[in-house]
This record gives structure tokens, C-alpha cells and sequence, in this order.
């Protein structure tokens, strides 16, 4: 019998693991969270905050990559924290688990740094899903709270519409599609355009706008009236 030649594949590496603090004032609720996290391949709970203080101290401490943060929170408060950890720029990723769907408390979130949204009543799979993302360096918005903003939103800032005027028709799809809660990958599928390109016109709008981070994007789109139903 011929022995085939060709080298064996190494196997595929795994993911690397997304390392996540829990910042919720119930113990049940973290508990619960604790173990549907650790049940998926590559999401680890490294800590948990029982208050704003605390979830601030814990993120100094584990630097975790993402922190699944409570708005109501004993203490500073779980707004407070989100901005408290965002000042640290320590890469680490914060995604708000809220029931809480009033417009302006959406955009105080992701004013306060926060990359994503995610509702409490949402499915299991939509809270994985959005850990992910923003582990990824992507803004994610529960569909809810997009059909929230979408249905309250206000009238466009003169400021707003002055700053839009500037960006190309590319710039200013890309910067609506981010604004819905779409990655880079499906921005492009969206667009027939690469995700390396899509980061680029990203980066020009941010450029343009004086932005720093996504969230600061986010924040800009819906306040400018860019965020359209479907």
C-alpha cells in the first residue's frame, strides 16, 4: 500500500478566550450569567462587581476584555462606572445589560464610552452575540433598543447636519450602518466592500468628525438623524 506524502494540517488554533466581569447588585442574576458564559467555547468569566466601585477596582485589576455592565447599581452607579472604566483606556470592552430603554439613557451609555446595548429579556444567543462583537472591537445595539432610538429620535442638530454635509455618500452609508449595530464584515457584505475597507472609511468619518471612538460614532449618528428604519 502507497503511504500518502502530504503533510498532515496542523489543527485549526482555538479561539482565544474572551475574559468577561460581571457587574450586577443581584447575586442570582450573576449567577445565572456565570453559567451560561462559561458554557460557550470561548467566553471565560474571570470576576464579578457587586457595585460601581467595585466593577471600577475589578476592571484595574483582571483588565478584562469586556465587562457586562447593570445601569441600577449600589454605589457611583453603573453610568458612573461605565465612564470610570472608559477613562482607565485599558482596551477593555464595556456592554451594558439593561432593562431600561429611554432614548436618552441609551445615549448617555454610549456618550459614557460604552460599546454596546443589550436588553435583558433578549435571547441567550443575542447577549453571546453581542459580547463578541464588542470583543472585536465593533459597537452592538440590541434590535430593540435601535427600535427605540428609531422611534423617539429628535430632530437633527444644526451642528449635526453641518458635520454630515462634510462626509462623502460612502462615509455617510458606512457611519449609518454603524450606527444600526453592523460589524465591519457585514457593512462590507452590505456595501460589496472588504472589512479592511470599511475600517478605512470608518476611519476617515472619525477623522472628519473629530472622533476618538466608536462609540463617540454611534453617539454622532443618532444624534444627526442617520439611524433609518428598516
Amino acid at each position: 500500500m502507497r503511504r500518502s506524502l502530504r503533510p498532515k494540517q496542523a489543527p485549526a488554533p482555538a479561539p482565544k478566550p474572551i475574559h468577561i466581569l460581571l457587574a450586577d447588585d443581584h447575586w442570582v442574576v450573576r449567577a445565572g450569567l456565570h453559567a451560561l458564559l462559561d458554557r460557550q467555547a470561548n467566553l471565560r468569566v474571570v470576576g464579578e462587581a457587586a457595585t460601581g466601585e467595585e466593577a471600577v477596582r475589578q476592571t484595574r485589576a483582571l483588565k478584562p476584555d469586556v465587562v457586562l455592565m447593570d445601569l441600577v447599581m449600589p454605589g457611583i452607579g453603573g453610568l458612573e462606572a461605565v465612564r470610570r472604566i472608559a477613562a482607565l483606556h485599558a482596551g477593555t470592552k464595556i456592554l451594558v445589560l439593561s432593562g431600561y430603554l429611554q432614548e436618552d439613557r441609551l445615549l448617555d451609555v454610549l456618550a459614557a464610552g460604552a460599546s454596546g446595548f443589550v436588553n435583558k429579556g433578549s435571547p441567550a444567543e443575542n447577549l453571546t452575540r453581542a459580547i463578541r462583537t464588542v470583543a472585536e472591537n465593533e459597537v452592538f445595539l440590541d434590535p430593540s433598543a435601535a427600535k427605540v432610538l428609531v422611534e423617539h429620535q429628535r430632530q437633527p442638530r444644526a451642528k449635526g447636519i453641518g458635520a454630515v454635509a462634510r462626509l462623502s455618500v460612502r462615509e455617510r452609508e458606512v457611519l449609518g450602518l454603524t450606527a444600526e449595530g453592523h460589524t465591519s464584515t457585514e457593512i462590507g457584505k452590505l456595501l460589496r466592500l472588504s472589512p479592511k475597507s470599511v475600517d478605512t472609511y470608518r476611519a476617515r468619518v472619525m477623522d472628519k468628525l473629530g472622533l476618538k471612538h466608536r462609540s463617540e460614532l454611534v453617539h454622532f449618528a443618532l444624534r444627526a438623524g442617520l439611524l433609518k428604519t428598516e
